[in-house]
């Protein structure tokens, strides 16, 4: 969006209704800056008012994609055109308008993000190490780890054969080294790819000679949403169980905590 969407007065409104008054704040004015933090994105205007950037939760269904100005299709929250190309927003957890001293307040509030080039892992070690919370609760914590979500959390510690449960005081500094630099990856393929894919070259269908998976967020998965599977890697049930409110899973041989 800073590429191609700044410099020019651009057409701001709310095809759904639902942001009808703040888009009609926006309207014929140019956008300063665009920055994603985890799940977050703040869109900040040129406009004249306290209130000037456009903050926005994409939640578990959001979407923010950019398309031919002239596209209908869905329930679009907020569109914001830019000639023959609109940004649609559509399903967002929330998009409101935010001052700049509450921009300030959130971005504090906010953990360090693996795709940020700006990330500084070292930052978050000396919270981990002395957490009697489990790793599998502190890589949801959003102001820890911002943008983690539910998916990566599981990926990356079968990947790692780590124990979700493992408390964040026992993890070693090289487990944690390993656990960023891993979600660095992944999450910079998803961001690539559209999808999130985590299984390695080896456990892919045409590897396996398996049929492809079938899920909602379209990739290749060892884990997740596997719940009584056999593990690709060594044929044990995935467990599952509610931690904190959202779904767990897991190799009890795999991610043993031996």
């Amino acid at each position: 969006m800073n590429a191609g969407f700044t410099g020019d007065a651009l057409e701001v409104t709310s095809p759904q209704g639902r942001f009808s008054a703040e888009a009609a704040l926006l309207d014929g004015h140019r956008i300063v800056r665009a920055e994603a933090v985890g799940k977050h994105l703040f869109i900040e205007f040129d406009a004249p008012h306290p209130e000037h950037i456009v903050y926005i939760h994409l939640g578990l269904i959001g979407q923010l994609r950019f398309e031919p100005a002239g596209e209908q299709a869905g329930q679009i929250r907020l569109r914001i055109r830019a000639g023959d190309v609109a940004a649609h927003l559509r399903g967002p957890q929330w998009c409101r308008l935010i001052t700049e001293e509450e921009y300030a307040q959130i971005r504090a509030r906010s953990g360090e993000d693996p795709i940020r080039p700006d990330a500084d892992p070292e930052v978050l070690w000396p919270r981990i190490r002395r957490s009697r919370r489990t790793i599998g609760s502190l890589l949801m914590d959003q102001r820890l780890f911002a943008g983690v979500g539910n998916i990566y959390r599981a990926e990356t510690l079968f990947r790692l054969g780590i124990s979700p449960f493992l408390p964040g005081a026992q993890l070693t500094k090289a487990e944690f080294d390993s656990i960023w630099l891993d979600l660095v990856g992944l999450m910079a393929e998803g961001v690539e790819s559209g999808r999130i894919d985590t299984v390695r070259e080896i456990h892919t269908p045409e590897a396996m000679g398996r049929a492809p998976r079938k899920d909602d967020h379209g990739g290749e998965v060892y884990v997740y949403r596997r719940a009584g599977l056999p593990c690709y890697v060594c044929g044990t049930p995935v467990c599952h169980r509610v931690l904190e409110g959202r779904n767990l899973f897991w190799c009890p041989s795999c991610q043993d905590g031996d």
